[in-house]
């Protein structure tokens, strides 16, 4: 991928990013978070929704991970757009508008996304992501690197449905959605997402990041590093359920756990329940029985060919896959 488009220069006009809040659009508008925590929590067996994850904390925590030596998925797609960059870019060029709206999903800090703005030079960056509190401050850093590019935050759960506020985007566009977070999706909700992908893009393209099936030691390792990092990040998941739902999970009393469901193809993260104990939050309360587990996280691993079938099925075409040496990751590119 060719260079980042150099900062700002020193006279470069002020401008600040705006700011689309649609936090509620993935929950139930009437009950809210902590009528769909505590369902999950008296689920059998018990679950929290990944997008719950995503505090300020979580998200800061799950950019650490992205810096470890066993999480191989962000260096290894980096590694991709790199090596494959000016082809990637040569046929975006060819299938985008000059001055599309680049649609970011998952944004974060926006630093995988900025990699683009000098290879395809967007009109407009839009940046979507959960953790509203993360995306302000993230954004707000990166206007001030990139004044003349117009930028817009939305704060969307968009796990139950994928659909931006009238005029976002504006024409044909690309949607970017790096990194590994489709497989948080199972098959049949990963189809749905895709769909509305397309639709979002009107006719342009999509860029997405998908992991591919591994050693399980290896896809275990990532899960469950040896600093502890991802440990942190998945405890820290009980910090914001107390907030939202007004429980009392003691951290300590959890351990995290990774394995690997060879059947489901799928990594697979659980709180584990060090000792019996009891959960209680306003107007409800689960026992936990030593060694019992809540699952907090899915995410599925693909084959190539499994995953452009899906892109395919989901309306998507002109297909291309783009990997690394060793088949670890996978970048695909697709047209509308």
């Amino acid at each position: 991928m060719p260079p980042l488009t150099p900062d700002a220069p020193p006279d470069a006009p002020p401008r600040a990013p705006t700011f689309v809040s649609r936090a509620g659009a993935g929950t139930d508008p009437v009950a809210g978070p902590a009528a769909e925590l505590a369902a999950g929590l008296q689920a059998q067996p018990a679950a929290i929704a990944p997008k719950y994850f995503y505090d300020p904390l979580g998200s800061a925590l799950f950019t650490a991970i992205t810096e470890l030596p066993e999480y191989y998925p962000t260096r290894t797609e980096a590694a991709i757009l790199q090596a494959c960059g000016a082809e990637i870019a040569g046929v975006l060029r060819a299938a985008l508008p000059p001055g599309f709206d680049l649609v970011d999903l998952g944004a974060g800090d926006g630093a995988k996304a900025a990699r683009l703005f000098g290879p395809l030079a967007p009109g407009r960056y839009i940046a979507v992501d959960i953790s509203e509190a993360y995306l302000r401050q993230a954004l707000d850093a990166l206007q001030r690197r990139f004044p003349a590019l117009p930028m817009v935050g939305v704060g969307l759960d968009f796990a139950a449905r994928l659909a931006l506020p009238e005029g976002l985007p504006a024409g044909p566009a690309l949607v970017f959605y790096p990194g590994s977070s489709i497989g948080n999706f199972a098959p049949p909700q990963a189809l749905r997402l895709l769909r509305e992908a397309r639709a979002l893009a009107r006719g342009g393209a999509l860029l997405i990041g998908a992991d591919l099936v591994k050693p399980p030691a290896v896809l275990e390792a990532a899960y469950d590093d040896a600093l502890g990092v991802t440990a942190a990040f998945n405890r820290n998941l009980l910090s914001h359920v107390n907030r939202l739902l007004g429980s009392d999970f003691e951290l300590a009393d959890w351990k995290h756990r990774a394995l690997f469901n060879a059947a489901e193809s799928r990594i697979e993260m659980h709180l584990q329940a060090q000792r019996a104990l009891t959960v209680r939050w306003p107007g409800g309360e689960r026992r936990f029985g030593a060694g019992e587990r809540i699952h907090t996280e899915s995410s599925y691993k693909w084959q190539p060919a499994a995953f452009e079938a899906l892109l395919r099925q989901a309306g998507w075409r002109q297909v291309q896959c783009f990997s690394d040496p060793l088949a670890w990751f996978g970048v695909f590119l697709a047209q509308g």
